[in-house]
């Protein structure tokens, strides 16, 4: 196995960004993944993304002929076709023709340094540098596959900050009544009841029961005065969270907040939603829903000082409602991170 090193200006540190390579991250929505190959960044690493005969590869951005990118090729049923000297690179990045030499023996030098892949959620996923005795687990979201459950993928939300401070919003609950005024929380409901994390082989959850409620707030729909809202996340460590939410009846919506860290200062954020109920809603006004909520906590995201994420609590002043963020440093923290996310 070729070993994996940061690539050249790489904005992560070099030892984190050996542990993130270590982790599985989206990189693109499963549905645009076409023969036609797409250039895709994670972790600073120029990679290209193609389908042929129905199976994804991921590579490294290069041809290793002559170092053309070969998102910039075009393609055939076969492969896609370096544009500089027509190499063509088909299933599992192995090049299949060299047409200056058609009747000689292809080595495997001219084959692609490729990156495993997994299509889940309606997401493609990948892993720069997986640990040499096992795969890493892929993050899990509840209902997906359930009966009943219809399955919806936002487009791709970018994001100009830290994916870390990205997931630390979306865990957030105390920003609702300040934040997502416009789309489903009261500004009048300001108390954020106790709540606590609990440590997971992933990550963490949460159960947090409050009277915010999520309907959106245009909907002529309200939930009984009395009614506790039941709002559970499950963090995937290091940057993908669930958070399955709990309506009146059997009601459920799960939203995925899956963060590719492109960058230590740039996110893109994929968010697959599963739901059993209002299915005769259109798709568009769900992805624009989302959108509006997302775009409610960008300016936030982007703005805040430091620009990556202190792991060192004393660093940053901490009140009751922040315990999810709190058990979020600490789990990277206990994975072995180091003070990169303190810029």
């Amino acid at each position: 196995m070729t070993k994996i090193t940061p690539p050249p200006q790489c904005s992560f540190e070099p030892d984190d960004w050996l542990r993130l390579a270590q982790y599985w991250h989206p990189i693109a929505i499963s549905s645009e993944v076409t023969n036609a190959p797409q250039k895709v960044t994670l972790l600073d690493e120029q990679l290209v993304i193609y389908r042929v005969k129905d199976n994804v590869v991921v590579a490294r951005d290069i041809c290793p002929h002559r170092g053309v990118p070969l998102s910039l090729s075009t393609h055939d049923s076969e492969g896609i076709i370096c544009p500089y000297h027509g190499l063509r690179f088909g299933e599992n990045g192995r090049c299949n023709r060299v047409p200056s030499s058609p009747d000689q023996a292809i080595p495997a030098k001219l084959h692609l340094l490729t990156f495993p892949v997994a299509e889940r959620y309606g997401l493609v996923w990948t892993c720069l540098a997986p640990a040499e005795d096992e795969m890493p687990a892929l993050p899990t979201m509840p209902h997906w596959e359930d009966e009943g459950f219809q399955q919806i993928v936002c487009p791709a939300f970018d994001v100009a900050g830290f994916a870390g401070r990205q997931v630390e919003g979306f865990l957030d609950v105390a920003h609702f009544a300040w934040i997502h005024t416009e789309t489903f929380a009261d500004p009048e409901n300001q108390v954020v009841p106790a709540y606590n994390p609990v440590e997971t082989p992933y990550g963490f959850s949460v159960d947090y029961w409050s009277t915010v409620g999520n309907y959106p707030a245009s909907s002529d729909y309200r939930a009984p005065e009395d009614f506790k809202w039941l709002r559970h996340f499950e963090m995937h460590l290091p940057f993908t969270a669930t958070l399955t939410i709990h309506f009146p009846g059997d009601a459920r919506l799960v939203i995925m907040n899956a963060a590719c860290p492109v960058s230590a200062r740039k996110t893109r954020l994929f968010a697959p939603i599963a739901r059993n109920f209002d299915q005769h809603i259109p798709v568009e006004d769900v992805h624009a829903f989302n959108l509006k909520v997302f775009e409610e906590d960008r300016l936030m995201v982007e703005t805040q000082r430091p620009e990556r994420l202190p792991l060192d609590l004393t660093l940053e002043a901490h009140i009751p409602a922040d315990r999810s963020s709190i058990a979020y440093r600490r789990g990277l923290k206990k994975r072995g991170f180091g003070e990169f996310f303190l810029a």
